[in-house]
């Protein structure tokens, strides 16, 4: 189905953009002139620059090599065209496998002269049999292990549709080594049309992280891998044009950014059913746009959760387009599908609506917050410079199109983070919200309870991670800006064991109260009111120990309260700055107390 649905991709949706068949876009960094009759013109031009190292991208014959000579028509090495051995100190050159490079890269520019009897073929094929010789002043500088290629009177050899046609001619005729044996025969897997299939695929997948860099997606080269007698890429069967075309696909995808996403040692593509009469829906889906920039696409989204799930079915929109993703990973050589969602775009916009619904939580400031690119939420699993876990990438993604429940594996790397940072980022409090939600751990209905403060949420953990924001509040409101903060000293055990915790920093709360009192009665008020009623839920009791889901729990209330606090503050120095007062608010002489206390 991967390479069917790829095939499809490149026949009606990559189309005219599909490079000739054997043709590939590669970079090409020197040009040779010649005249009319093959004479050389010089010098020779570098296409070189500080954006481009390697030369320009062309489009130019493609064979893909191992160890053995294969030379690619006109546009090939300077060991290949010209014969001179590349400069390499750790591997040097052999001079008789240079000497047999060049003669067989003049064989086949002599053959495609007689056969296309092309004016510019015939002028290369003669400056090459007069020995291509350049001066040597011309050399200065050459690399021989680019690409080199010729230009006769203005005009690429290479780009004459006579001389496309028959490099692809070339390419279906068996190998050296194959000729005089049996062309293998079988129906490809793909087309489903019998005829020779390919013991090794013409291109390279390339664009996966790690392993070698250009990869193979079809291949075996031990006997546990082959079956049935077939080895190579004919375990399987895979006609010519099928697997230059699925590789060209894959290759189109991976290396546009609006179509693939990196995560960890993976690569995703993205890519909607193109439809044979090319009727494609005004609303078009941008997963990849959607899953990277979704602050750019706030209003989007949200009509989209909102269209989801109010009920209106007849606003959906469905789409009944197949929606593919695939993520491949390396294994040396070797280009491995790691995940592969085959769904209707219809059914993936309302995955990724409920992704997006389990993002849902205020702001720090407590306002409304905005949605999270995926690499964000991927990243606060570890330390800034550290790399994210490939499992996290992968549930999200599976989360957003598959509509999976993320692992429990991703909320024990939140709050353990959270303990080592003493502290909870937004990120980390979105990413533990959504392994409640989309678990099922809180129930649909209550998910809505969880987007911001939630006093009357009935579970302990929930509440102690209030407290210990509270408790930090008046440390603050009593002490100012201090070194060591009850947070910074305590998030860890608290969230994890608070009966060993809270009892102790309770009591010390009690001087921090006497203190305002006397110093901050409206802040005293406030916090001493917040500090009975979370008590007052406590049952003046705390649990021994926290699991990973309480601390979770605990992080979001912790979160929630200091965003709320925030969201306060705010909204009573607005108030200050429209001319009310105390008097009219006694929210506005906290946030005074709060404001002499931190002059001072």
């Amino acid at each position: 189905m991967l390479l069917e649905a790829l095939v499809k991709y490149a026949e009606l949706e990559l189309g005219q953009n599909l490079p000739p068949s054997g043709y590939q876009m590669q970079p090409v960094r020197y040009v040779i002139d010649l005249a009319a009759d093959g004479q050389y013109l010089g010098p020779i031009r570098d296409t070189s620059s500080k954006e481009a190292p390697r030369g320009e991208q062309r489009l130019a014959p493609h064979v893909k090599r191992s160890v053995g000579i294969a030379p690619k028509l006109l546009a090939d090495t300077g060991e290949y065209v010209l014969g001179i051995p590349r400069e390499d100190p750790k591997k040097p050159p052999k001079p008789e496998r240079v000497a047999e490079q060049h003669r067989q890269f003049v064989e086949m520019v002599c053959a495609c002269a007689d056969a296309t009897d092309e004016p510019s073929m015939r002028a290369v094929a003669a400056f090459l049999e007069a020995g291509a010789t350049i001066p040597e002043d011309d050399l200065a500088g050459f690399d021989a292990g680019q690409t080199v290629t010729f230009r006769v009177d203005g005009r690429f050899p290479i780009d004459l549709p006579a001389v496309r046609s028959w490099w692809a001619e070339q390419r279906a005729a068996p190998s050296v080594k194959e000729r005089g044996k049996p062309v293998p025969q079988d129906v490809c897997m793909v087309c489903g049309e019998p005829g020779p299939v390919l013991k090794v695929h013409p291109l390279k997948i390339k664009g996966i992280p790690g392993g070698q860099i250009l990869k193979d997606l079809i291949s075996a080269n031990a006997k546990a891998f082959e079956s049935y007698g077939l080895s190579g890429s004919q375990i399987a069967p895979t006609c010519a044009r099928c697997a230059e075309a699925y590789g060209n696909a894959l290759n189109a995808l991976l290396a546009d950014k609006s179509t693939s996403i990196w995560t960890g040692n993976l690569a995703y593509a993205f890519w909607v059913e193109p439809q044979p009469e090319r009727d494609v829906p005004a609303d078009l889906f941008a997963p990849v746009e959607l899953m990277t920039r979704p602050q750019e696409h706030a209003a989007e989204v949200r009509a989209m959760m909102t269209t989801v799930f109010s009920g209106h079915t007849d606003a959906l929109n469905i789409d009944p387009r197949r929606f593919y993703a695939v993520a491949l990973g390396a294994s040396g050589a070797r280009a491995v599908v790691k995940d592969w969602i085959d769904t209707t775009v219809g059914e993936a916009k309302a995955r990724i609506s409920r992704y997006f619904q389990c993002q849902e939580l205020v702001d720090w400031n407590g306002g409304e917050g905005t949605f999270l690119p995926f690499h964000w939420i991927a990243n606060s699993t570890v330390h800034e410079k550290g790399t994210p876990a490939p499992l996290v990438g992968k549930s999200l993604i599976r989360l957003a199109f598959a509509g999976d429940p993320l692992p429990m594996e991703l909320l024990h790397l939140a709050v353990r983070r959270n303990r080592a940072e003493q502290k909870v980022k937004r990120e980390r409090a979105v990413l533990i919200k959504m392994v409640l939600c989309s678990r099922g751990i809180v129930p649909l209905e209550e998910q809505r309870d969880m987007v911001g403060l939630n006093p009357e949420d009935p579970h302990p953990a929930y509440q102690c991670g209030r407290l210990l924001e509270t408790l930090n509040q008046i440390q603050y409101a009593a002490l100012g800006t201090t070194n060591t903060t009850v947070v910074s000293r305590y998030y860890g055990a608290a969230s994890a064991s608070p009966q060993t915790v809270f009892p102790n920093l309770i009591r010390l709360s009690g001087a921090h109260l006497r203190r305002m009192q006397r110093d901050t009665p409206a802040a005293h008020t406030r916090l001493e009111r917040q500090l009975n009623e979370i008590m007052g839920r406590l049952g003046g009791s705390f649990p021994k120990m926290f699991n990973a889901e309480d601390q979770g729990r605990f992080a979001l209330g912790f979160y929630h309260q200091r965003a709320q606090r925030q969201h306060d503050i705010d909204i009573a120095r607005a108030k200050r700055e429209a001319g009310k007062t105390p008097a009219d608010d006694p929210d506005i002489a906290e946030v005074e107390e709060l404001d002499d206390d931190t002059a001072a």
